[in-house]
Protein backbone atom coordinates (compact mmCIF):
# COMPACT_ATOMS: atom_id res chain seq x y z
CA UNK A 1 0.00 0.00 0.00
CA UNK A 2 2.84 2.00 0.32
CA UNK A 3 2.62 3.20 -3.88
CA UNK A 4 -0.88 4.10 -3.14
CA UNK A 5 0.09 6.70 -0.73
CA UNK A 6 2.41 7.94 -2.88
CA UNK A 7 -0.22 8.31 -5.23
CA UNK A 8 -2.42 10.05 -3.28
CA UNK A 9 0.33 12.49 -2.35
CA UNK A 10 0.89 13.20 -5.94
CA UNK A 11 -2.57 14.14 -6.00
CA UNK A 12 -2.61 16.24 -3.67
CA UNK A 13 0.52 17.89 -5.06
CA UNK A 14 -1.10 17.94 -7.87
CA UNK A 15 -4.32 20.02 -6.89
CA UNK A 16 -2.50 22.24 -4.91
CA UNK A 17 -0.57 22.79 -8.70
CA UNK A 18 -3.46 23.08 -10.32
CA UNK A 19 -5.05 26.17 -8.30
CA UNK A 20 -1.58 27.87 -8.53
CA UNK A 21 -1.95 27.21 -12.49
CA UNK A 22 -5.69 28.54 -12.17
CA UNK A 23 -4.54 31.61 -10.61
CA UNK A 24 -2.21 32.36 -12.79
CA UNK A 25 -4.41 31.93 -15.97
CA UNK A 26 -6.73 34.18 -14.57
CA UNK A 27 -3.69 36.82 -13.95
CA UNK A 28 -1.76 36.46 -17.96
CA UNK A 29 -3.54 38.14 -20.38
CA UNK A 30 -2.56 37.35 -24.51
CA UNK A 31 -3.29 39.90 -27.60
CA UNK A 32 -4.76 38.39 -30.50
CA UNK A 33 -4.36 40.40 -33.80
CA UNK A 34 -5.84 41.03 -37.49
CA UNK A 35 -5.55 43.03 -40.01
CA UNK A 36 -1.77 43.45 -39.76
CA UNK A 37 -2.24 44.66 -35.73
CA UNK A 38 -5.20 47.02 -36.85
CA UNK A 39 -7.19 45.23 -34.87
CA UNK A 40 -6.51 43.50 -31.17
CA UNK A 41 -8.32 41.97 -28.79
CA UNK A 42 -6.40 41.55 -25.81
CA UNK A 43 -7.95 38.51 -23.20
CA UNK A 44 -7.15 37.04 -19.74
CA UNK A 45 -6.76 33.44 -19.30
CA UNK A 46 -10.59 32.95 -18.26
CA UNK A 47 -11.50 34.16 -21.75
CA UNK A 48 -12.67 37.24 -20.90
CA UNK A 49 -11.72 40.30 -23.15
CA UNK A 50 -10.22 42.96 -21.51
CA UNK A 51 -9.56 45.42 -24.25
CA UNK A 52 -10.34 45.79 -27.94
CA UNK A 53 -8.13 48.65 -29.96
CA UNK A 54 -9.15 49.97 -33.34
CA UNK A 55 -7.03 51.61 -35.48
CA UNK A 56 -8.85 54.88 -36.49
CA UNK A 57 -8.37 54.51 -40.31
CA UNK A 58 -10.39 51.27 -40.00
CA UNK A 59 -13.88 53.25 -38.88
CA UNK A 60 -15.41 53.62 -41.83
CA UNK A 61 -19.01 53.42 -41.73
CA UNK A 62 -19.40 51.83 -45.22
CA UNK A 63 -16.49 49.34 -44.28
CA UNK A 64 -18.28 47.97 -41.29
CA UNK A 65 -18.77 44.43 -42.26
CA UNK A 66 -14.53 44.14 -42.92
CA UNK A 67 -13.93 45.85 -38.86
CA UNK A 68 -16.74 43.26 -37.82
CA UNK A 69 -14.61 40.29 -39.76
CA UNK A 70 -11.44 41.16 -37.94
CA UNK A 71 -12.86 41.73 -34.69
CA UNK A 72 -14.20 38.23 -34.52
CA UNK A 73 -10.65 36.85 -36.28
CA UNK A 74 -8.63 39.06 -33.61
CA UNK A 75 -10.54 36.69 -30.65
CA UNK A 76 -10.53 33.81 -32.10
CA UNK A 77 -6.85 34.84 -32.60
CA UNK A 78 -6.44 35.56 -28.60
CA UNK A 79 -8.98 32.56 -27.47
CA UNK A 80 -6.08 30.21 -29.66
CA UNK A 81 -3.18 32.07 -27.77
CA UNK A 82 -5.04 31.03 -24.09
CA UNK A 83 -5.92 27.42 -25.43
CA UNK A 84 -1.61 27.09 -26.44
CA UNK A 85 -0.57 28.77 -23.14
CA UNK A 86 -3.18 26.72 -21.21
CA UNK A 87 -2.12 23.27 -22.57
CA UNK A 88 2.05 24.66 -21.97
CA UNK A 89 1.08 24.96 -18.46
CA UNK A 90 -0.50 22.08 -18.20
CA UNK A 91 2.35 20.34 -19.45
CA UNK A 92 4.33 21.58 -17.14
CA UNK A 93 2.17 21.14 -14.07
CA UNK A 94 2.16 16.91 -15.11
CA UNK A 95 5.64 17.06 -16.44
CA UNK A 96 6.60 14.07 -14.21
CA UNK A 97 3.53 11.92 -14.98
CA UNK A 98 2.78 9.55 -17.50
CA UNK A 99 -0.64 10.47 -18.58
CA UNK A 100 -2.65 8.41 -21.12
CA UNK A 101 -3.22 10.42 -24.44
CA UNK A 102 -6.79 12.10 -24.18
CA UNK A 103 -6.74 12.14 -20.46
CA UNK A 104 -7.92 15.61 -19.33
CA UNK A 105 -7.26 17.50 -15.88
CA UNK A 106 -9.00 18.52 -13.98
CA UNK A 107 -10.68 15.36 -13.66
Amino acid sequence: MKNLGQLMKQAQEMQSRMAEMQERLKDSEVVGQAGGGMVQITMNGKHEVRAVKIDPSLIDPSEAEVLEDLIAAAVNDARGKIETFMQEEMQNLTGGMNLPPGFKLPF
